[in-house]
């Protein structure tokens, strides 16, 4: 991780961003996600005047998570994309996958919206880590 610089920040958002669009697209796992979550195919159409403004704030969400990992890979001397991953993995593996846990525990959703969730949150800060060291 170098010093944070908004491009790098910009960009690891933006990575995070394109990877949820992607990600919960009915076609991948939005079908499965919606499902899960409980949002029907109404709730959908209800946000869609909304979702330039919730995609901005995705953008805006994912940009402080990259800046905060950009923080702890400086402190950790994360200089490369092994680093990175490790980093990453690590960040994911205790705060991420904890905190979602949760989902299951006390909202007893099923433990595939956990994992469909989770996986997201991996693969995100994983994409963001590598972008904050190229």
């Amino acid at each position: 991780m170098f010093e944070p610089t908004l491009l790098r920040i910009f960009f690891a958002g933006l990575a995070s961003v394109v990877i949820g669009i992607f990600w919960y697209h009915p076609r991948v796992l939005g079908t499965l996600w919606m499902r899960y979550s409980g949002i029907t195919p109404e709730t959908v159409e209800r946000g869609k005047g909304r979702m330039h403004l919730m995609t901005i704030l995705a953008l805006l969400a994912s940009m402080f998570a990259a800046y905060v990992l950009n923080i702890f890979g400086i402190a950790g001397g994360v200089f490369d994309i092994t680093g990175a991953v490790k980093l990453a993995v690590l960040a994911w593996a205790g705060f991420v996958a904890p905190a979602l846990l949760g989902s299951i525990i006390w909202e007893q959703k099923p433990v595939a919206y956990d994992i469909i969730n989770s996986l997201f949150w991996l693969v995100a800060l994983v994409a963001m880590s590598v972008v904050l060291v190229i």
